[in-house]
């Protein structure tokens, strides 16, 4: 059985990678280590489909070591055996581990004797971030090496480059692609070559061939055989997070066009629950104090949302995005009870003032506790200066009030006249 195009068009050196050229161009990290034949072990991180398995070909197409590959998942530890039994005997064996993020304790131990000897060269792929999702043994003896989305250009060279290849790509069929169908392949797989190649070959053996044996794929085709939305990602993945970031991100930065687009992206990949959290966590991190009405609101565009379900719940949220987008913008809220905990953290607390203590008991009055107290309501303005922090912090101040909207200048008036008087206890 023949084995798909992307599998065949793999690189058999580093020349004949695409994209990548931050890691693999002349002088690059990866480059150098080929050319000196100094390889170290390393971990290649990205989305699915950019190169993670071609470089892994490539290097040890350049090297000419042997090359074994490996799922940490599905395969087990005699698999692992019998690579290290053949890296005693041939010198050096270059491993490419797949899903190495799933790499178990067991495996792991087995493996971290051979990678220090030298003996097995580790090339680990993972779409996880490996400072979360990878263990410190192993990263510890890698290097770690992000890969990037590939451009349409380079998506765009590597199927020209398939389908000119007679021996293990297209050119032995007579393709005519057009500029339409080139565009949509290289672009509505979002970055990913073995999609783009793999539907390629979809579309090139599924049309019938005209009169004179020629293969048209043109913009109709490409779109029946490419049956994949331009962007997906596992919400349980590492990209997923990377998103949700960038949404938070765009919204305290006030990027309304951003925000939606990740809002989007987010509603795509179906998780409505992260959806609604990180709106309430973003209305009262990063907007707060300057506006509490719209986190009130926000509040109840996350329970419509709930209730609504998608895909209706996009049109609150939506809602939601574009107001705290707009909105003026404080952390003071979240600064303030930080700065708290940072002293209770250190151990600044100090004794509760004697006139603040439980005063509800028998004995409570001969302790001295609540007698002193007096209560705010008796006073004009419902309001009479008190000592209320510890004496050791008596004078300590946590909340460092903005001016960014009318709600927050108007609690900052009010907090620096009742603090000028509390000061004066």
């Amino acid at each position: 059985m023949q084995k798909p195009l992307a599998y065949r068009m793999r690189p058999t050196n580093i020349a004949e990678i695409v994209g990548q050229q931050h890691l693999v161009g002349p002088g690059k990290i990866i480059y150098r280590m080929v050319q000196a034949k100094m390889l170290s072990s390393m971990i290649l991180y990205g989305p699915p489909g950019i190169g993670k398995t071609s470089i892994a070909s490539a290097i040890a197409g350049s090297t000419k070591y042997a090359f074994r590959m490996l799922n940490a998942a599905t395969n087990t530890k005699k698999d692992l055996q019998i690579v290290a039994e053949e890296a005693k005997i041939s010198g050096t064996v270059i491993l490419l581990l797949d899903e190495v993020h799933r790499l178990d304790k067991s495996k792991q131990d087995f493996l971290l004797p051979h990678l220090e000897s030298g003996r097995i060269i580790l090339i680990g792929a993972t779409t996880e971030n490996p400072y979360i999702n990878i263990s410190p043994a192993i990263r510890s003896r890698t290097q770690i090496f992000e890969l990037k989305p590939l451009t349409p250009a380079d998506i765009q060279t590597a199927l020209t480059r398939a389908l000119n290849d007679t021996k293990h790509g297209l050119g032995t069929y007579h393709v005519t692609l057009s500029s339409e169908a080139l565009a949509h392949f290289s672009e509505a797989t979002n970055g990913d070559l073995r999609s783009a190649l793999n539907a390629l070959e979809l579309a090139v053996l599924s049309t019938t061939p005209d009169a004179d044996g020629n293969i048209q794929i043109d913009l109709k085709a490409a779109e029946e055989t490419l049956q994949k939305k331009s962007f997906s990602h596992d919400k349980d993945g590492d990209a997923h997070y990377d998103v949700i970031s960038a949404f938070q991100k765009s919204i305290r930065g006030s990027d309304t066009d951003a925000a939606l687009h990740y809002l989007a992206r987010l509603i795509e990949a179906g998780d409505l629950t992260s959806i609604m959290r990180r709106l309430m966590v973003i209305a009262y991190e990063d907007i707060g104090m300057a506006n509490l009405p719209a986190c009130a609101r926000t509040v109840t565009a996350v329970q419509a949302a709930e209730r609504l379900g998608l895909p209706e719940a996009r049109i609150p949220l939506a809602d939601a995005v574009i107001e705290l987008c707009l909105s003026p913008k404080s952390n003071s809220g979240m600064a303030a009870v930080d700065a708290a905990l940072a002293d209770i953290h250190n151990g600044q607390m100090g004794e509760v003032p004697a006139s603040l203590k439980d005063a509800h008991y028998a004995g409570a009055k001969a302790l001295g506790h609540g007698t002193t107290y007096q209560y705010p309501h008796n006073f004009p303005g419902d309001f009479t200066p008190q000592q209320y922090l510890p004496n050791k912090l008596k004078h300590r101040q946590y909340y460092e009030p903005k001016t960014n909207g009318k709600y927050e200048q108007a609690f900052k008036q009010q907090y620096e006249k009742i603090k000028k008087l509390l000061d004066q206890i």
